[in-house]
This record gives C-alpha cells, structure tokens and sequence, in this order.
C-alpha cells in the first residue's frame, strides 16, 4: 500500500499500544493508515500454537500475494483446501474509518483474546493485532531466536 501519486509503500514497523472501545475499534497507527480512502484491509484470525491466535492484518497487496501462493499450490494436496477454508472462514474485510479505526469482528476478538487493550506490532509488510499477555509471551519466545533469525541477514 502506498500513496497512490508516488506510490511510496507503507511499512509498518514498530510497536503500538491502544485501548479497544466497547464496539471493538481500534486505532491504526497514523503512518499505517491507506492512502486511499475506503481502501480494505483483511483480518485474518492467525494461530499460534503456545501464544494463541492474534490478528493479521494484510493490505491488498499481501492479500493477493498469500491468494497467488495458495493457488500455486498443488490441487492435489488436501492441505490446500484445509488452507483456503481456514483462511477464508477466519477472516474478514475491514475498511480504515474517518477516525482512523478498524472494528474487530466479534467473534475474532473473542478468539484473539483482544477485549480492552491491543498491541499493534509491524510485521514490515503487514500487522498483528495482539492481546498485551499474548504477545509479551511471543515477545520471549522470538527473543530466544533472535540471534538466530538475524543470521538470516548475513
């Protein structure tokens, strides 16, 4: 996603603590927000098997690279259709408000454990929507690979 005149994307990198109202709205960091006006984003309830699922954000471009990458994948494989139907049944489209928020559906929060209190971590090309205890727990698990994950870079 970028401003459609330049076409300077957007990264969404460091670390955001918000409230979520009673209506399950939460602010998007200014310098995450499209570009374009009414421009969709997509939830999608993302698991983690010791933290517990989270919210993954993808702008449109994310959305049709993760959309190509299933369809490249083999038809033969049964995971695919697991795939597509995990992802399809756990997610959903969002559009920025004039106040700069998303509203989490219901159920999504529910899963996510996001109830008064968010964290939104940049994931670069994409963000996460996190419970604060949920995420301090990843926080320590990505911790203890970081050296690790930056050999990645070398």
């Amino acid at each position: 996603m970028g401003d459609a005149k330049t076409d300077v994307p957007t990264y969404y990198n460091s670390r955001f603590d918000f409230g979520v109202d009673d209506k399950r709205r939460i602010q998007i960091p200014a310098r995450w927000l499209p570009q374009d006006a009414g421009l969709e984003l997509t939830l999608v309830l993302w698991p983690r098997e010791s933290a517990g699922a989270c919210v993954r954000v993808l702008p449109p471009a994310q959305m049709a690279k993760l959309m190509q990458s299933i369809g490249e994948m083999p038809n033969s494989d049964a995971r695919k259709v697991v795939l597509k139907r995990l992802i399809g049944s756990g997610s959903a489209q969002a559009t920025v408000d004039k106040a700069g928020r998303i509203c989490l559906p219901e159920e999504m929060a529910r899963e996510a454990a996001i109830q008064d209190k968010a964290v939104l971590v940049g994931l670069l090309d994409r963000f996460e929507i996190w419970n604060p205890e949920r995420y301090a727990k990843v926080q320590a698990a990505d911790a203890s690979l970081a050296q690790e994950a930056f050999k990645l870079m070398e």
